[in-house]
């Protein structure tokens, strides 16, 4: 195994294994139509790899607002859950927003991650709500 690197994807081909990874992770793990998980923002955002030996394990995307970053489609492949790349990519996901100047970040939690953000500074607001099958809660995050 070699080391992950984080960072932004670097090709098309990156993009492509990013996108993947997310249809199999939300789509066909998680029952979410694929309609619903290509939502037509990924040529708007900045999108984040962690990357080992060529390949991509886990990625998640940023999307501006004015001054708001809204943080979404975190993924991490099966097999590599639990080696802390969802947190790695938070908080280069966080680093981004800053250089840029931003004054918030903003996501949709599933309820099972919200302890990953919580644990990141992030703080829930308003109800739970259901989105594409799944619970959520809406979270964000004042930037320093």
């Amino acid at each position: 195994m070699g080391d992950v690197e984080i960072r932004r994807a670097a090709s098309d081909a990156e993009l492509d294994a990013a996108i993947a990874l997310r249809h199999e992770v939300f789509c066909r793990e998680q029952g979410v139509p694929p309609e619903d998980e290509l939502d037509g923002r990924d040529g708007d955002g900045l999108h984040l790899v962690a990357v080992e030996d060529g390949r991509v394990l886990a990625t998640c995307r940023l999307v501006w607002v004015g001054s708001t970053v809204q943080f979404s489609r975190l993924a991490v492949e099966h097999r590599e859950r639990g080696r802390g790349l969802g947190a790695r990519l938070l908080e280069m996901a966080e680093d981004e927003s800053r250089r840029t100047r931003a004054r918030r970040m903003v996501l949709h939690a599933q309820t099972h991650a919200i302890d990953l953000y919580a644990h990141h500074g992030w703080r829930a607001r308003g109800p739970r709500f259901v989105e594409a099958g799944i619970e959520h809660v809406a979270m964000e995050k004042t930037l320093a």
